[in-house]
């Protein structure tokens, strides 16, 4: 069942208020949705091993894309690991987003250490820039704090909006902007450590891609070019699904989509539990790995209903664009 929507206003994507009933608390939830104490205990654990799996089975993978391609050495396999990159791309800035929660590693250091030189410098993020800015959004969505606000601010729009954004993404217009900021932060003193580790990640990678593979060009075109152009639309189209639409409101239910999910939304462009993102805006101490028990208590709970759940991200897209 899609969500309700009325047909025109600034709150075109907020669900009907009977699609959201008053069922807080209960016995294994509090008023605002997080988990008793001794059940969030649990639902707060995180598990070192798996995760430090994670990021080696994504590291395993992006190597293997790249020697695939190289060993067949076909332009056609050439196009099948660009395309391969860019769901990387959205692990990448998930483990990321978990670092920067402090919820990919219960020791601290090493959360921050693997967060910024394996996976967020890699991916181009400044991920100190980005803890202190979600931290804003997580504590007032839409709020006059939140820095995410303009890039899913603006829906519903009609479709013919959603393609030019869409194609500025894929076409590295968006990439640009997101890239010559890194570039301009090398000359100001506050910020020059920081682009320079992103860049001196950056040199490694390309370092090590072209001796391994004896071509320059390989760094470029499966590394970089992925970022600027297929990553900006996975992120994009991501980003919309989660808060596009919605106003800022206590009730996380107005602030936050909820999408049913389907493993190949989850191959491509949610994955780690990712999709299950009501649920983390209910409380963000979750790691990724237990957002699914989250949801469900939440669901048992009658907090999450079908009338606020969309039956696949392509549904909730097309009311996207349906203004």
């Amino acid at each position: 069942m899609v969500a309700q929507r009325p047909p025109t206003g600034p709150q075109t994507m907020v669900s009907e208020p009977s699609a959201r009933p008053d069922v807080l608390p209960t016995d294994r939830l509090q008023r605002n949705g997080m988990a008793a104490p001794a059940l969030r205990s649990t639902l707060r654990r995180i598990d070192d091993v798996r995760n430090a799996g994670s990021v080696v089975e994504l590291w395993a993978t992006v190597v293997a894309v790249v020697w695939v391609a190289v060993w067949v050495d076909n332009p056609l396999m050439y196009v099948a690991a660009f395309v391969a990159m860019g769901p990387l791309y959205v692990r990448f800035a998930i483990l990321m987003h978990e670092a920067a929660h402090k919820l990919l590693f219960t020791n601290k250091r090493v959360n921050d250490w693997v967060g910024t030189w394996l996976v967020a410098y890699p991916a181009f993020i400044p991920i100190g820039l980005y803890r202190r800015g979600h931290f804003a959004h997580h504590r007032a969505e839409f709020g006059p704090d939140d820095p995410d606000v303009a890039f899913y601010a603006g829906y519903p729009c009609d479709r013919a909006t959603l393609r030019r954004r869409l194609v500025r993404d894929a076409v590295g217009i968006s990439g640009w902007k997101n890239f010559a900021p890194i570039l301009k932060a090398v000359r100001p003193r506050r910020s020059r450590r920081m682009a320079l580790s992103i860049l001196g990640v950056q040199a490694v990678l390309w370092a090590v891609s072209w001796a391994a593979t004896g071509r320059w060009w390989i760094y470029p075109l499966l590394w970089w070019l992925p970022w600027m152009t297929q990553w900006r639309v996975l992120n994009r189209l991501r980003s919309i699904a989660e808060h596009g639409g919605l106003r800022a409101d206590g009730d996380r239910r107005v602030t936050t989509h909820n999408v049913r999910q389907t493993w190949p939304a989850r191959l491509w462009l949610v994955p780690y539990n990712t999709g299950w993102h009501l649920a983390h805006h209910v409380d963000m101490g979750v790691p990724w790995r237990n957002l699914p028990r989250f949801h469900a208590e939440l669901v048992r709970a009658g907090y999450v209903t079908d009338g606020i759940t969309y039956p696949n991200y392509r549904s909730l897209w097309r009311a996207l664009a349906s203004a």
